[in-house]
C-alpha cells in the first residue's frame, strides 16, 4: 500500500537498514575524510620517526617509508579520490588498517607504539561513516584483530590495555556513526519545524507514486518578496521571525492533505494532492491575498502523465521566476506549451539529440578559419528543427540549461577534436556558459573532467559568459571563472556592447577575449561615431591583452571596415552559419571564407543564426 504524503503536522520516521551508509557519505566527502585521516596518520608516524635516534637502523627507515606512503596516499585521495567508485573505499580502509598494523611493530618504544595505534580510531571512523552497520562491523573486527596482533609482544601492553584501546575505538566509531546517520536522516527544518528540502523530496516521490498515471497533483513554490531587504535592514532575527510567521500562516490555511516544506532560504514548497493546475493556482492565490503581513510570489505547476517529481518542481520554479520578473506580489501558473517543450527537451537531452553545431571564427581580412563557436541545435522528431531562440529560454527557466550545457560542452569537444584531426591543425573552440552553470558547485572541475575525457586541450577552449551575467554575478561565479583560467581555459565576454558597457571595467573583467555584439557591429558602416568607438575599443583591448571577436558580420563592407580598423577575429553569416562538425570538416579550414555561393544562399532568420 502506498504511504500517504507527510503533512505539516506529521513526522515521518527515518529508517536505516544494516546495509545503508549515511546519505552524507558521498564519494567527494568520503575522499576528503579518508585523505585527511591518511595525512594525519602519516604525520603521526613522521613525528615518531623524528623522535627516534639515528641509530635505530632498518626499523626507523621502514617507519619513515610507511609515513611517506600514508602522506602520498592522503594527498592522492584529496586530489582525485572523488572519482573513485564507492566500493573502492573498502580497499582504502583496508590499506589504512594494513599501514597502521605494519607501523606499530617498527616503533622503538611502547609509548610510541601506542601513539601510532591511536590512528586505528581514524580507520574506525571511516568504516562507520562510509559503509552500512553490517559492513562497518566486519571492518571493525579486522581492525581490532590487527591491533591485537601488532601489539602482541609489546612490553607493558597488557590485555587490559588492549581492551581499553578497543573500547575507545568502538565508542568513537559508534558515536560518529550515529551522528552521521542522524544528520543524514534529518528531514525537518530547525527554524520553522516544517519539512526541509530532503523531507519534501521524499514526500514528493511518494505523492507522485500515489497520484499514478491518471492522478492529479500540483506543486507550488513560494518566495518571500524583498526578503534580503528585511535581513539587511532589520537583522537576521527579524528575517527568522518573518519566516516562522509565514510558515504558521500557511500551515493554518492549507488543506489537511497538503505538504508544506521550507525548501531553502526564504522559499517554501507546497504539494497539493488531488488538484489540477487551475484549482491549485486559485488556492495559492487565495493564500497570497489572505497573507497580509508577509508578501510573497508563487509559481504553480501540475503533474503531467509520465512526468517525474523533479520535472514538476522545475516547472513550478519556472513559473515562480516568471511571477517575480513580472513584478512580484503575484502567482503564476506554468505555461502548458513551455511545459510540453521542456518535457520534450528533457527527453532529447537524455537521448543525446541536442547537438553542438559549429559557426566559424575567422580572420576577417583572409577568411582563414581559426576557431569555431559551439551552438546548440535540436531537431524535434515531429516539429523538425526547433529555433534556439525558442528552446534555450525554456532550458534557462526550467533549469535544464545545466544539463544542456554539460551535453553541449562534451559534444563540442568531441566534434572539435574531429576537426583538429581531419585538418591537422589547432583551432579555438568557444562554448557558451550560463549563470546557472557557473554557480553550480564544482563547475570548473566538471569542465576539467570533460576535457580530460574527450582529449580536448584546455588551452584551446574558451568559455563565453555575457557581460550582464558578470555584472550581477556572485562570488561563486567569479571564482569558477578564475578556477577555469587556472586550468588553462580562456574566458570570453560575450555580447559586449549590449548593456551599460564601460571601457573602464575592461581591466577588471576576468577575461581573455571580448566578443562584440552583432547589434554593435550592424551600425559600424552607417555610423561614423560607432566606427570611432570600435576603433578606440580595439586599441584599448590590444593594450589590455584582450583579443576582440566581432560577431554578426553579414556584409563584405563590414568585413572590410573591420579589416581596416585592425579587428583580429570575426564571425557571422558572411563567413558561415552554424553547421554540423562533419559538414565543416568536409569543407576544410579554407571553407569559411566569404565565397559567392555563401552570399547566394538564403539568409537564415534571426532565430537560426
Amino acid at each position: 500500500m502506498d504511504t500517504p504524503p507527510v503533512g505539516p503536522g506529521r513526522r515521518r520516521r527515518h529508517t536505516v537498514t544494516a546495509t545503508t551508509a549515511p546519505l552524507l557519505a558521498t564519494p567527494r566527502v568520503m575522499a576528503g575524510t579518508a585523505g585527511a585521516f591518511y595525512v594525519a596518520g602519516g604525520l603521526v608516524a613522521a613525528a615518531v620517526v623524528l623522535g627516534t635516534g639515528p641509530g635505530s637502523g632498518p626499523a626507523r627507515a621502514g617507519l619513515a617509508a610507511l609515513a611517506a606512503a600514508a602522506l602520498l596516499t592522503g594527498v592522492a585521495l584529496l586530489r582525485w579520490g572523488r572519482h573513485l567508485p564507492r566500493r573502492a573505499f573498502h580497499g582504502v580502509v583496508l590499506l589504512g588498517t594494513l599501514l597502521v598494523t605494519a607501523a606499530v611493530p617498527l616503533c622503538p618504544t611502547p609509548a610510541s607504539a601506542l601513539a601510532v595505534t591511536t590512528v586505528y580510531a581514524f580507520v574506525g571512523i571511516d568504516v562507520v561513516f562510509f559503509f552500512g552497520w553490517a559492513q562497518g562491523a566486519g571492518h571493525l573486527v579486522v581492525l581490532l584483530a590487527a591491533a591485537a596482533w601488532a601489539l602482541r609482544d609489546r612490553e607493558g601492553v597488557t590485555p587490559g590495555v588492549l581492551l581499553a584501546l578497543a573500547l575507545v575505538c568502538l565508542v568513537i566509531a559508534a558515536v560518529v556513526g550515529l551522528l552521521a546517520r542522524a544528520a543524514s536522516g534529518a528531514d525537518h527544518d530547525g527554524l520553522t519545524g516544517l519539512l526541509n528540502r530532503r523531507g519534501f523530496d521524499q514526500a514528493l516521490d511518494r505523492a507522485v507514486a500515489a497520484a499514478g498515471p491518471d492522478g492529479s497533483l500540483a506543486a507550488a513554490l513560494v518566495d518571500v518578496d524583498h526578503f534580503k531587504a528585511v535581513n539587511d535592514g532589520d537583522g537576521q532575527g527579524a528575517g527568522d521571525r518573518l519566516l516562522r510567521e509565514l510558515a504558521a500562516q500557511l500551515t493554518t490555511a492549507l488543506p489537511r492533505d497538503a505538504v508544506l516544506a521550507r525548501y531553502g532560504g526564504d522559499e517554501f514548497a507546497v504539494l497539493l494532492p488531488g488538484r489540477c493546475g487551475r484549482e491549485a493556482l486559485d488556492l495559492v492565490e487565495g493564500l497570497r491575498a489572505g497573507t497580509r503581513t508577509v508578501a510573497f510570489s508563487a509559481g504553480v505547476a501540475h503533474l503531467f502523465p509520465g512526468e517525474s517529481g523533479a520535472d514538476l518542481v522545475r516547472r513550478a520554479d519556472a513559473a515562480l521566476h516568471a511571477a517575480k520578473v513580472s513584478g512580484r506580489g503575484r502567482s503564476r501558473l506554468d505555461d502548458v506549451g513551455s511545459a510540453e517543450l521542456a518535457r520534450d527537451l528533457s527527453e532529447a537531452l537524455a537521448a543525446g539529440d541536442v547537438r553542438a553545431w559549429f559557426q566559424p571564427i575567422v580572420v576577417p581580412s583572409t577568411g582563414e578559419l581559426v576557431g569555431v563557436e559551439a551552438l546548440a541545435r535540436w531537431t524535434h522528431p515531429l516539429r523538425g528543427p526547433v529555433p534556439p531562440a525558442e528552446f534555450v529560454p525554456v532550458a534557462e527557466t526550467t533549469g535544464l540549461i545545466v544539463e544542456m550545457g554539460a551535453a553541449i560542452l562534451a559534444d563540442a569537444c568531441r566534434g572539435a577534436r574531429t576537426l583538429r584531426e581531419a585538418w591537422g591543425r589547432d583551432l579555438l573552440l568557444t562554448v557558451n556558459v550560463s549563470g546557472r552553470e557557473l554557480v553550480r558547485d564544482g563547475f570548473a572541475e566538471h569542465v576539467h573532467d570533460v576535457l580530460r575525457a574527450t582529449g580536448w586541450p584546455a588551452d584551446l577552449l574558451v568559455v563565453e559568459v555575457t557581460e550582464s551575467l558578470l555584472d550581477g554575478s556572485t562570488g561563486t561565479a567569479l571564482r569558477a571563472l578564475e578556477d577555469l583560467r587556472a586550468f588553462g581555459v580562456s574566458v570570453a565576454i560575450d555580447d559586449f556592447g549590449t548593456g551599460y558597457s564601460a571601457f573602464s571595467r575592461l581591466d577588471t573583467l576576468p577575461a581573455d577575449y571580448l566578443k562584440l555584439d552583432s547589434g554593435f557591429i550592424a551600425e559600424i558602416t552607417t555610423s561614423p561615431r560607432r566606427a570611432g568607438v570600435l576603433q578606440a575599443l580595439l586599441s584599448l583591448s590590444h593594450a589590455l591583452g584582450l583579443e576582440v571577436v566581432a560577431e554578426g558580420v553579414e556584409t563584405p563592407e563590414q568585413a572590410d571596415l573591420l579589416t581596416g580598423l585592425g579587428c583580429p577575429l570575426a564571425q557571422g553569416w558572411l563567413f558561415g552559419r552554424a553547421v554540423p562538425p562533419g559538414e565543416l570538416a568536409a569543407a576544410g579550414p579554407a571553407g569559411a571564407g566569404p565565397a559567392g555561393d555563401r552570399l547566394a544562399a538564403p539568409r537564415p532568420s534571426l532565430a537560426e543564426r
